[in-house]
């Protein structure tokens, strides 16, 4: 699913947009064990529940695609004949009203997700009568194709603080008392996911609200592939590689000059208005890194580790390699933040054999707020 159309299905979780009906759910404690299932109307909630768990359920869908969002894709065999595949289709086809493929839902979660404290698995289904559009962009009458879907939310259950409240009615102050709440969703699904504007079989859409940890553990259960490297991972593995790979040639210049090509692809596309997202694949950071002047042999290395790293065929979103906002600068005691643009106010050197930073200092410098003197 692209940008465009996790946006429009966001779009959905409004009281006047849903056909959601019905919340259906388990609270499951610390020790793995569900003390309560509930199946409750959406009939029965005043307008203010309403519209704070479809918030709760929206929040599934936040997050960048390729980095909190992410595509499950299923194989031809598993849509053909798989137990994975048949319950979440049951599952969709039946909009959670078949309660054996609900509760070995729970199991499925209850057993395999490795998270602390108690959770509450929320379960919701939706109809979305897809419009068409003109070539002028207008909006057809009828509906194109209808996109039948359920969406699974995984949120944490926090105890509130006590505190001290003040009461209008009684005007006086007294203690809050301390109470369970549902936090935001740290991980969830959508399926089948929404690709073309259409149903597609062979995808679902998971969300990790976690870059470093997409709870690998979860994806295998639920969906018998092979996780995708969390986004924090995958930057962490690519700074490895070009360090090993371009070796003594890895200097300030290369990484930052790497950092400004990476931005400029996705300037470029962001510029194109695709809303496909954007990906790289080892190709291209080999032709950044000629482009940089760095050894063909070594950009050699570079690739066949990329292969071994990430698969021959990868395509990564350069946003989980870069932060085309900031470049970053540390040692085990500074860190140095600045803008990519303001990168040819540092430079590296070597002065009596020790290492330096350099930074020019251009206009006023302050420390700790105090404008100082550099003489």
């Amino acid at each position: 699913m692209n940008e465009k159309e996790i946006s429009e299905i966001k779009r959905r979780f409004r009281v006047d947009k849903s056909n959601i009906t019905r919340i259906r759910g388990c609270y499951i404690n610390e020790k793995k064990e569900i003390l309560s299932r509930f199946d409750q109307s959406v009939a029965l909630m005043s307008a203010e529940e309403t519209e704070e768990i479809f918030a709760v359920l929206k929040k599934t869908l936040s997050g960048t695609a390729g980095k909190n969002l992410l595509d499950i894709p299923f194989t031809n065999n598993q849509v053909l004949d798989s137990d994975e595949h048949r319950l979440l289709t049951a599952l969709k086809n039946s909009a959670l009203s078949d309660d054996e493929a609900v509760g070995k839902l729970f199991d499925i979660i209850r057993e395999s997700l490795v998270i602390e404290g108690s959770y509450l698995i929320l379960l919701a289904a939706d109809r979305y009568d897809v419009p068409s559009y003109s070539s002028d962009g207008s909006k057809a009458e009828d509906s194109s194709s209808v996109y039948s879907y359920f969406l699974c939310c995984i949120c944490p259950i926090r105890m509130t603080r006590a505190a001290l409240g003040y009461y209008i009615p009684e005007n006086r102050f007294r203690n809050v008392t301390p109470d369970w709440v549902i936090a935001p969703p740290e991980l969830g699904f959508i399926f089948p996911a929404f690709d073309g504007r259409t149903s597609n079989i062979y995808n679902a859409l998971y969300y990790s609200k976690n870059t470093a940890d997409n709870h690998a553990e979860l994806i295998e259960a639920l969906f018998k592939v092979a996780p995708p490297m969390p986004a924090a991972e995958q930057k962490h593995s690519f700074g490895t590689l070009l360090r090993d790979a371009v070796s003594d040639e890895c200097s300030l210049e290369v990484v930052c000059s790497v950092q400004e090509k990476l931005t400029g692809i996705m300037e470029e596309h962001k510029a194109l208005k695709d809303p496909e997202p954007v990906v790289i694949s080892k190709t291209t950071v080999g032709e950044v890194l000629q482009s940089c002047g760095v050894d063909e042999g070594r950009i050699e290395a570079f690739e066949e580790n990329f292969d071994r790293a990430f698969g021959s065929k990868a395509e990564i979103h350069p946003s989980n390699l870069i932060d085309p906002r900031r470049l970053e600068v540390k040692t085990p005691d500074v860190c140095i933040r600045l803008s990519p643009e303001a990168s040819g106010l540092i430079e590296t050197r070597v002065i009596d054999g020790q290492k330096f930073i350099l930074i020019r200092a251009d206009g006023v410098v302050e420390v700790n707020g105090v404008e100082i003197s550099i003489s």
